[in-house]
Formats: structure tokens, sequence, C-alpha cells
């Protein structure tokens, strides 16, 4: 089979997991259960818990011990295992427990998927940032195609839902196995210090100013991504309270109107190659920001009737938006970064984004939307709180401007090979 036929399947399956329940689980918390917003941002807070330890930690793994695909394959058999018992849960506290441990599982595998890739691709002679992109994009469609698979099943406020994810969670896990191998680069290296012993080089990259300030700004805009994952379904579903609107296409199949975010994604994503080579990861970071503010403020000012084509363009702008920061910060981490400490650096991004950006964006909203957004009878000002995520990302893409400094070399995104000179230095620097 094609080497890159066999990445399509991996990052289609890697997404179609997630893609399953990600979008709908609100659904299933506030309408199947109605359990209350303050513990469902308690679930979303579970993979940004998972996120600032486990990827960092399965990537220092994957870079001095273990093959990455078969670390990959063993903790999706693990997640899989674990999403079957979901729908056994009966109170929130217990879903924590279990959510928080097929996070554990599964948040490792996103930084993983792009380390096996980068490091097959490579191996090719092939050039990341040409080539990555459109293989990353059927990871999109996956995640499409699984909202779409739960929502037409009639699943969304369903617990089958996480039997959808579970039945592909275990499947990708063995087809991983079955990928090119991936051994790890630091493997039989002397260990001359602490640092070297443990696989920690990758956090040397926080001692440069500029790298540092970088990560910081992942994680806010990780705080803004938990934002839309966690309320925007559950935002359409709440139309259905409104006579109106009961009938419309948005209220009996939001999880459709919500994948035309993934849809933008994908056109996107194969942009990402020309928008770094000619405006550099700073530009295009920055629009990313303004695509939240424009992804929030456009939600706020949207219904299933004549607002509707506000919400169809929040979705739209939210390719932008996420895929200008995630994949785009991923590429540049990885033009900064020796291939020794390739895994455990994209640890470390997702770490900052998925990791305590999500603890952020989900814990502080759901306490936020539960204290100042929640009337008596517990529905919701969606109105004001999409107004406080616009501003928040505003006053991000403000302080972006200021102090991230970068000046755009064209020759550093097109150069990924190991001589790099700032390549160098990241590990130079432990």
């Amino acid at each position: 089979m094609n080497t890159k036929l066999r990445l399509i399947i991996m990052s289609f399956l890697q997404f179609f997991i997630w893609g399953s329940w990600l979008i709908t689980i609100g659904a299933y918390w506030f309408q199947t259960q109605q359990w209350s917003g303050a513990q469902f941002g308690a679930i979303f807070s579970t993979m940004g818990i998972a996120s600032i330890f486990m990827p960092s930690l399965m990537g220092i793994v994957a870079d001095k011990w273990v093959n990455a695909e078969k670390l990959y394959g063993v903790l999706h058999i693990l997640g899989g295992v674990v999403l079957f018992t979901v729908p056994l849960v009966t109170d929130p506290g217990t879903m924590f427990w279990v959510m928080l441990l097929n996070m554990i599982f599964y948040m490792p595998t996103l930084a993983l998927s792009i380390a096996v890739s980068y490091s097959v691709l490579k191996k090719q002679g092939l050039d990341v940032v040409k080539d990555y992109p459109p293989i990353r994009v059927w990871g999109t469609i996956g995640f499409i195609v699984a909202m779409w698979t739960v929502s037409l099943l009639g699943l969304e406020k369903s617990a089958s839902q996480f039997y959808v994810a579970a039945c592909a969670a275990i499947l990708l896990g063995f087809y991983s196995f079955t990928l090119p191998q991936c051994p790890p680069p630091s493997k039989g290296t002397p260990s001359g210090s602490l640092v070297d012993a443990l696989g920690l080089k990758s956090f040397a990259l926080l001692r440069d100013t500029n790298m540092a300030i970088f990560f910081v700004f992942a994680l806010l805009l990780g705080a803004a991504l938990q934002l839309t994952n966690a309320y925007g379904d559950t935002f359409l579903h709440d139309f259905d309270k409104v006579p109106a609107y009961q009938d419309t296409l948005t209220v009996k199949y939001p999880a459709i109107i919500m994948s035309i975010s993934q849809i933008s994604e994908t056109l996107f994503i194969l942009a990402i190659p020309f928008f770094l080579r000619r405006f550099g990861i700073k530009q295009v970071m920055f629009f990313s920001m303004i695509a939240w503010v424009l992804r929030f403020g456009l939600f706020a000012y949207g219904d299933p009737g004549n607002g509707l084509w506000m919400i169809i363009l929040s979705c739209i702008v939210y390719g932008m938006a996420f895929d200008f920061f995630n994949i785009s910060g991923s590429l540049f981490v990885e033009t900064r970064t020796a291939p020794a400490i390739r895994a455990s650096a994209q640890g470390l991004f997702m770490m900052m984004t998925n990791g305590f950006g999500a603890v952020l964006g989900s814990s502080l909203s759901g306490l936020i939307i539960e204290k100042y957004f929640t009337y008596p009878d517990q529905s919701k000002d969606w109105h004001s709180i999409w107004l406080a995520f616009a501003l928040y990302a505003l006053v991000i893409a403000v302080l972006f401007l200021v102090f991230f400094k970068h000046k755009h070399d064209p020759n550093a995104i097109e150069e990924t090979h190991p001589e790099h000179p700032e390549a160098k230095l990241s590990v130079e620097a432990a």
C-alpha cells in the first residue's frame, strides 16, 4: 500500500474517534442526563488534565525507548476499551474519572500521530510542510464523517455515540501495528545529564524567550478551542426550546451544521503551506486569532432563522481559526526542533494547547457561565456568552502582536532537515 495512503487511513481514524463524541457529548450531557454546566466544564477539562503530562511523557517514551507506531497502537486499544464503559456511567462524578482515563490514553496519540507522520515522510525524502497537510486533511474528513454518522443515526443525545468511537479506536489500534516502523531516535545514545536521561530536552525550547512566548499564546488559543468544542453543539440544541425554530434543520441536526466547521478545515489545511511561506508564523497565528473573534461574535448574533447565515459563516471561519494555530503551530515547532526530540517537542506543544489551554478554557468557562450567564431556570444567555468569548480572543490577538517577535524567513519554513541551525540550537540549549 502507498505510504501516503497508509498515513491517510491513520489520520482519518484518529479524528473519526474524536468526532464521534466530542461535539455531541454536550447534547448527551445536558439534554439526556440533565447534569449541571459546572460539572460539564470539569468533564471537558479531562482532556486538558491528561494533556498536561501524557503527550510529553509518551513523546519521551517514543523518543528513547519504544517505536512510536507501536506505542500509538497500544494507547488506542486501551482508550477503546474505556470508551466501551462510558454508557454504563450513571452519575457525573464517575463520568469525570472514566473520561479522564480515556483522555489519558487518547490525548498523547494526537502528538504521536504527528510524530509518526513526520518521521515516515522524512524517511521517504518528502517535505513535511508540503506533504503533511494533504494527509492531515483526511483527519478532518474523518471527524466530519463521524459527526454525520452519529447525527444521521440519531445518536447525538444517546450513549451509543461512545460505542461508535470505541470500535474505531480499537480498529486503529490494531491497524497502527502495520505502519512503517518509527524506532526511537535517541535509543542507545549516552545520557550525559539528568535532563538527557529523562528525555526532557524538548523543554529547553522554553528557555528561548520568543519560543516561550509562542507556547504561552498556544496555551491561550487552546483555551479558545475548548470553548467552541464544549458549547457549540448544545448552543444549537437550545434553540429547540423556541417554537419558531423547533422544526429547522439546525435544531434537528445541529452536529451536521457544526460539521461545516470541519469542512472548512479541509480547505484551510491545504492553504497552510502557501500562507506560512508567504506571511510567516506570526501573521498566520494572528489571522487565527481574528478568526476566533469572528467565530464567537457571529455565534452571538446568529439563530436558525434569519440569522442562519451568521451561524454558517461562523462555521466557515472556524477552519482558519483552528488550522492556522493548530496545524501551523505544529509545523513551526517541527522546523525548530532536532529529530532526536521530535515526538517530545510535539508533546510539549500538545501539552500547552490541549493541556493547560484546555484546562483553562473548560474549567473557567464552566464556572463563569454557571455564575454569570445562567438564568434561575438553568437556561443560558448565549448572546452574552459568545460576546465574552469574542472579547477574550480579541485581547489575545492584540497582546500577540505586541509580545511575539518573529522575523519571517521563507527559507526556514522550507527547511526541516536535521541540519537546520535552529534545530541544533534547540538541542544544544539543554
